[in-house]
């Protein structure tokens, strides 16, 4: 195994319509260990991704079926696939694409053709920087769900996950309100008042994380203050905090996490 992954063999999947440069992709990400998955469209690709929940996405931009714009846009509006990391592999990568791909939330563009090493390249920094986001959050829902020593505890309201950001208020108010709804970057932005994609370069800009990314969070934290202050069950707890479907939040919070909920709730309690 290379320095490339960490110690859990990382699933990546390769949405490319042209089958010789997918199985390239796909035959060297299994050579390095990762579990490679191909998508031979963008609709194709979608479906996998809903299916699968892989740790990484290289997408081709010009495809039938969906464009790479197309795929991008509908995970980034989806709160479980939202946070899932995105490469895009483009034979042009003008200026123009580059910033509809980035207003849209891709992590990264990789110009065709490209090496092996730059390709593993990327997808260690996305994976690193996955890890590092993951780590900040359970400090954080740490932070929130743990009572201070007995001494010094004094009722006080529960803290937030949110940044103090005067630009961004209005946001964040949203998000804590209605977080526990199905809601998604187009229902802040027209809470806000603003388009979807000036709304994601704003707060890119401010926070360098996305507004799906910032709901799942309060998500999480509330799911792990739930999975320790009571006894509710899976289920009912993926409902309270806004998950339609069960078997989302629990591949949601495996990948957060690195373990089930329930596993992380023993965890804690032990």
């Amino acid at each position: 195994m290379t320095n490339y992954q960490e110690e859990t063999m990382k699933k990546i999947l390769v949405i490319e319509d042209e089958a010789q440069s997918r199985d390239i992709y796909l035959e060297s990400l299994e050579e390095e260990g990762f579990d490679a998955i191909g998508a031979e469209n963008g609709r194709v690709g979608v479906q996998r991704v809903q299916e699968q929940f892989p740790d990484l996405v290289l997408c081709d931009i010009m495809m039938p079926e969906l464009d790479g714009y197309g795929v991008l846009s509908t995970l980034r509006q989806d709160p479980v696939t939202a946070m899932i990391p995105f490469i895009f592999l483009t034979a042009k990568g003008t200026k123009a694409e580059l910033r509809q791909g980035m207003e849209l939330g891709a992590d990264d563009y990789l110009t065709k053709p490209t090496t092996v090493e730059e390709l593993l390249r990327a997808i260690a920094a996305r994976l690193e920087k996955q890890a590092a986001l993951r780590q900040w959050c359970a400090v954080e829902v740490q932070r929130i769900v743990e009572p201070p020593p007995a001494d010094t505890a004094k009722p006080t309201a529960p803290q937030s996950i949110f940044p103090a950001c005067p630009k961004l208020r209005e946001v964040f108010d949203f998000i804590e309100a209605n977080y526990h709804q199905a809601i998604t970057l187009k229902d802040v932005a027209k809470a806000v008042r603003y388009s979807p994609a000036y709304l994601t370069d704003l707060v890119g800009r401010q926070t360098g994380k996305t507004v799906n990314l910032w709901i799942v969070e309060r998500r999480m934290a509330e799911a792990c203050s739930l999975l320790l202050e009571t006894n509710h069950s899976v289920d009912r707890i993926a409902e309270v905090v806004g998950y339609q479907n069960a078997g989302h939040f629990f591949r949601q919070f495996r990948q957060y996490h690195g373990t089930t909920p329930q596993g992380w709730r023993n965890a804690q309690r032990n």
